[in-house]
């Protein structure tokens, strides 16, 4: 799937589960109970659409890979070669616990600074993937994408904690729902890895068709909202 079909797919998949989640599983392992504030649920949207692009770190000309220049090309060139190429290591359901967990640990141990440089990395991607900037690989784009991604992370700080405890389902579901979409795929995934098994219900036979473009892509955007406009106006 393209990036921009990830990254709508990750925004659908929070919103999805803010509406139909109780707030404990959102924020797993802390139990909270109550309900999820409107700016975090917001601010999840943006965040899990771009950790639903984390997974292509294995592809070298992925979205991901142009996302900030020379930093993220050079960094998905390493993670191809570690995690033995495009839909390997990183497209499986360990790697999503991995990230997930990583948050998590990350949150806890390194604090403040950590939650801010993911977050800004996030809407990096996000950005990137929901082409908010101008197209191509040059420092025109990514130096547009560095700019919005300070901007966001900058209003985001005034509102989010240091340890936002939804932050880690956030990243895990993103990274889930990006497997989920290749495995619509004829390629599929091996999520399972390191087990040689693919887990593939090919809908979608070729990245980029236009059932991708102009149906699967624009549902997830409606889907989208109208879970957000749910959540919003049942909150008590």
């Amino acid at each position: 799937m393209l990036g921009h079909s990830h990254a709508t797919s990750g925004a659908l998949a929070w919103a999805g589960a803010a509406a139909a989640l109780p707030l404990s599983i959102l924020t797993f392992p802390a139990a909270q109970i109550g309900h999820l504030g409107t700016v975090d649920l917001l601010m999840g949207t943006f965040l899990t659409a771009g950790a639903a692009l984390l997974p292509d770190a294995d592809h070298p000309s992925g979205t991901i890979s142009h996302a900030l220049g020379p930093i993220t090309h050079t960094a998905c060139k390493i993670i191809s070669t570690v995690s033995g190429g495009h839909r390997h290591a990183t497209h499986s359901l360990a790697f999503v616990a991995a990230i997930a967990y990583g948050t998590w640990a990350g949150e806890h141990w390194i604090g403040r600074w950590f939650t801010l440089g993911l977050v800004f990395f996030l809407l990096a991607l996000a950005v990137r993937a929901l082409n908010l900037c101008p197209p191509g690989e040059g420092l025109r784009s990514y130096a547009t994408i560095a700019v919005l991604a300070v901007a966001g992370t900058f209003a985001m700080d005034q509102w989010i904690s240091d340890k936002p405890a939804w932050l880690p389902f956030s990243v895990g579901l993103g990274a889930l729902a990006h497997l989920i979409g290749d495995c619509l795929t004829d390629r599929g995934c091996r999520l399972f890895w390191p087990l040689d098994i693919r887990t593939r219900i090919p809908i979608i036979d070729r990245t980029g068709n236009k059932v991708e473009t102009w149906v699967i892509s624009p549902l997830f955007v409606l889907g989208t909202l109208a879970a957000l406009w749910y959540v919003i106006t049942h909150q008590p």
